[in-house]
């Protein structure tokens, strides 16, 4: 099991006393030094985040921004995800920035899941998701009880992941305002809105029969087995439920987006909400150090100097980079079908592989037994976790093999690189329909099918001439490649634009945001 015991809090103590503990900045487990030189009349923010890396990494960034502006931030984990993020709390403990990361035991032995099983990428198998949400309910009664207690300042808003419905409860308990997070964009936001207001899944039995999303400007047309529902089945109704009604009472809506991306969905779904959405993205861009972009989420699996020195051999814009996300598992078939397509390409590539142990005994000795010889030092493989980030942001990058999660879009549109699309589940497949279709920064791959987690595929659904096919047309240099570079930097210039201090659409919604919650702020 994973052990988390240099930041392990004590038990659930009795329903009488807060159980969080609290790491400041400026010393563990103290509140009141936190409190040192913190501006009268500033607000004080509660962040939840989802516990998985694609929910984790936008909200702590988001906690990061706003503490730099002065804010005092919570930002409420769990000790096995604390210690994911232990190089970020040290950086900004060492920064001396007003934010506690307060860690609540996380209440999975109850539901019956193992110790260290607090991340979803945590789970072994995709039929323990449910008892993971089950648990998160669990949460709400310790954050009420901690929250109770921070009358220096009392909270003026808690911003959480949409996955935590629960903490409506918590907020009309306390009397505080709570505003929903997003980490997809609108344009997603939207879609999956007006495929609900218009009853359109009334209308279809057949789940791979396309139709087109109404109320849009642009034609979107997906099968309703590729816009699932985030919470999909009986299994997931109360859930998905409860998400529903906690989204319509939330008193505002952050989302990881920025205005000039994608500005009419941006009002559209405002005046389908009711609501103000503010929009403070790309929340990553917030720092752009190389030392920032390497510590994000998990330990890297490779050595980052080696990995720069590796990209600084390659020519500008020749290296594609391939990486499909912390919850992607592919069978190993299709991995060889990805790496022989890539071998047939031609290009340079980074792969970041994610399998199973089962998996590795077949994929292991077909690495070792011709493939890694054959691409030599074209490739570097990199079998875990990637500096993401720093490598997107590197100029020898000229291409994205991505399963389309919003934080990788996010990242690939900031640093003005188009895609190859290739979704797996959720959100992924009308990000895709953006990337493609209202951008035009993106080629697909072909994928008709969901893969949701934890489905066993015997089949592949990408065959290696698809993958060699698509890999060739992003990176060509002729008329149509070459307009498709020129859309995506324009869009990355845009990207870096929204988070300029002082004129920047985002910098200035995260002014407005605080702003907004100021009036609650006491001291």
């Amino acid at each position: 099991m994973v052990s988390c015991q240099w930041l392990m809090s004590s038990p659930f103590q009795s329903t009488k006393q807060a159980s969080g503990k609290t790491l400041s900045p400026q010393g563990r487990g103290t509140k009141s030094s936190i409190m040192d030189g913190h501006r009268e009349g500033m607000p004080h923010f509660v962040l939840v985040p989802l516990m998985t890396q694609g929910h984790m990494i936008p909200m702590t960034d988001l906690a990061l921004l706003l503490a730099d502006r002065g804010v005092l931030v919570s930002f409420i984990t769990t000790p096995c995800n604390a210690a994911r993020i232990k190089d970020t709390i040290h950086r900004a403990r060492d920064s001396g920035l007003p934010i506690r990361f307060v860690e609540l035991p996380f209440p999975g032995a109850e539901e019956g899941l193992a110790e260290g099983w607090e991340n979803i990428d945590d789970l072994p198998r995709a039929e323990l998701y449910i008892n993971f949400y089950r648990a998160t309910y669990l949460l709400q009664q310790p954050l009420e009880l901690y929250l109770q207690g921070q009358q220096q300042p009392y909270p003026s808003v808690i911003i959480s992941d949409f996955c935590h419905p629960w903490t409506l409860k918590v907020a009309r308990n306390l009397r505080i305002p709570r505003v929903t997070f997003f980490s997809m964009p609108c344009f997603t936001l939207l879609c999956t809105f007006n495929i609900w207001r218009y009853k359109v899944y009334e209308r279809i039995a057949d789940e791979h029969q396309p139709f087109t999303v109404p109320g849009l400007r642009e034609k979107i047309e997906v099968t309703r087995a590729q816009a699932s529902e985030f919470f999909p089945g009986p299994i997931f109704e109360n859930i998905a439920k409860d998400v529903r009604e906690a989204e319509f009472a939330a008193d505002g809506i952050v989302v990881n987006s920025f205005q000039d991306l994608e500005h009419a969905y941006i009002e559209g779904y405002q005046e389908a909400m009711g609501k103000i959405v503010w929009t403070t993205g790309p929340l990553f861009l917030r720092s752009r150090s190389i030392a920032d972009m390497a510590i994000r989420g998990r330990k890297a699996s490779i050595d980052v100097d080696h990995c720069l020195s590796w990209l600084g051999t390659m020519k500008p814009r020749s290296v594609l980079y391939v990486g499909f996300g912390s919850l992607t598992r592919t069978d190993p078939s299709q991995l060889m079908d990805i790496g022989l397509g890539l071998e047939a390409s031609d290009h340079p590539f980074i792969w970041v592989m994610r399998y199973s142990e089962e998996s590795a005994e077949k994929i292991e000795p077909w690495l070792a037994g011709g493939f890694e010889e054959r691409v030599g030092s074209r490739a570097l493989i990199i079998k875990g976790w990637a500096p993401q980030l720093m490598i997107l942001s590197h100029p020898a990058i000229g291409g994205f093999l991505t399963h389309c999660g919003w934080n990788s879009t996010l990242e690939a549109i900031s640093a003005g690189i188009p895609m190859i699309t290739w979704p797996h589940f959720t959100d992924q497949f009308l990000n895709e329909r953006m990337i493609v279709d209202v951008l035009k920064v993106g080629v697909p791959v072909g994928v008709k099918e969901p893969n949701f987690i934890g489905m066993q595929r015997s089949e592949t659904l990408v065959s290696r001439n698809d993958v060699e096919r698509s890999v060739r047309s992003l990176m060509d240099e002729g008329k149509e490649g070459e307009e498709r570079r020129q859309r995506a930097e324009r869009l990355g210039e845009k990207a870096n634009a929204a988070m300029k201090e002082g004129r920047g659409s985002s910098h200035s919604n995260v002014t407005r945001l605080i702003e907004h919650f100021s009036a609650n702020a006491t001291v």
